[in-house]
């Protein structure tokens, strides 16, 4: 990331908690802003106090699924750039939310530089766009 730019401010949703820890500490070393939350419930306090660029949020969660999430996100800021993660299994949900604005999904276990690629690319700054 350029020195000149300000750090991506990333909400990072799952309600598996060691996963959220390690994905969280491992993203904030990349500088990345990182805020956790682990409800669907949670991140829409989260939205209502802070400015998100991108949110990576899991599919399946206890309060509320992913793809009820992402709705309300996007109505609460249609321009935030979501991306779903989803286990093994759940890939056409996770094409639903491709339908409902999401900019795209990825399947867990997430390798680090994907998910690098893919949220440098949902807020323009590289990856492919592909």
């Amino acid at each position: 990331m350029a020195g000149d730019e300000r750090p991506i401010r990333l909400l990072l949703v799952d309600d598996e908690v060691g996963y959220l820890e390690v994905l969280g500490k491992r993203l904030a070393k990349r500088d990345f802003q990182v805020t956790t939350a682990r409800s669907g419930t949670q991140a829409i306090r989260c939205l209502r106090d802070h400015d998100f660029d991108v949110a990576v949020v899991d599919l399946k969660m206890e309060d509320m699924d992913g793809i009820e999430l992402l709705k309300v996100l996007k109505q609460m800021l249609p321009e935030l750039q979501v991306i779903m993660l989803t286990g093994h299994g759940s890939e056409r949900a996770a094409r639903d939310g491709l339908a409902l604005g999401a900019f795209d999904y990825l399947l867990k276990p997430i390798d680090l530089e994907i998910l690098l690629e893919r949220v440098l690319a949902a807020v323009g700054r590289g990856g492919d766009g592909s």
